[in-house]
């Protein structure tokens, strides 16, 4: 019943009770990631689903997002417990001279939730800053995000520069955002493009089975 309640809360945006039904679920014997995969994401999926069917549109997706992203931060001191949880870890941000983050934000959400340790940059993210968080994190992955055609290119930038610092072949990445396509990802060497958070989570975890 209490990772129904969960997965209701976050599909319905109830920000203010998420925490409670969280620390519930974890006073009851369930364990951190069933409550994230069972309870969050799930309520996650579902807001996912009433999108895709017109019945939720961008603003309900967002608050959705905010909530999930409340559980996890409760949840986060105790997963970092538990033993093998993280499926690996993904640097996130947009790319320089784009101050958008509403995709990014959902993205991370959603990478977080289904197992990923995800250290978000921001925005207006410089490609030297994404540059040194592969020494600092070394992630598997990089996720760069761009909304504006004037900075897109930008994402190519730090594809070049990783191959310029002999650091390409230690980190996929991938890119998303309204102004990019998977043919862009494919001109500019990107190993992947995802058109949403839900086939973010998935090209992900491709990325991450073949490296």
């Amino acid at each position: 019943m209490c990772m129904e309640e969960i997965a209701a809360a976050v599909c319905e945006g109830d920000d203010d009770n998420i925490v409670d039904l969280c620390r519930m679920a974890l006073e009851g014997g369930a364990t951190p990631s069933c409550i994230i995969k069972e309870g969050l994401t799930a309520g996650m999926m579902r807001a996912g689903e009433f999108f895709d069917s017109g019945e939720y549109f961008l603003p309900e997706m967002l608050i959705s997002s905010m909530t999930l992203q409340k559980g996890l931060d409760y949840l986060v001191g105790c997963l970092e417990k538990e033993s093998g949880f993280w499926r690996g870890c993904i640097v996130i941000g947009t790319v320089e001279g784009d101050t958008h983050d509403i995709g990014k934000n959902l993205v991370g959400a959603m990478l977080q939730a289904a197992g990923f340790r995800v250290i978000d940059l921001g925005i207006d993210v410089s490609a030297e800053r994404f540059i040194e968080s592969v020494g600092i994190y070394k992630p598997d992955i990089i996720a760069m995000s761009a909304l504006l055609s004037t900075t897109m290119m930008n994402m190519e930038t730090v594809i070049r520069r990783l191959s310029d610092r002999g650091l390409r072949d230690q980190v996929k990445v991938m890119i998303g955002g309204a102004v990019v396509n998977q043919r862009f990802a494919d001109r500019i060497g990107a190993d992947g493009y995802s058109e949403n958070a839900s086939q973010a989570v998935l090209l992900a975890e491709r990325l991450i089975c073949a490296s």
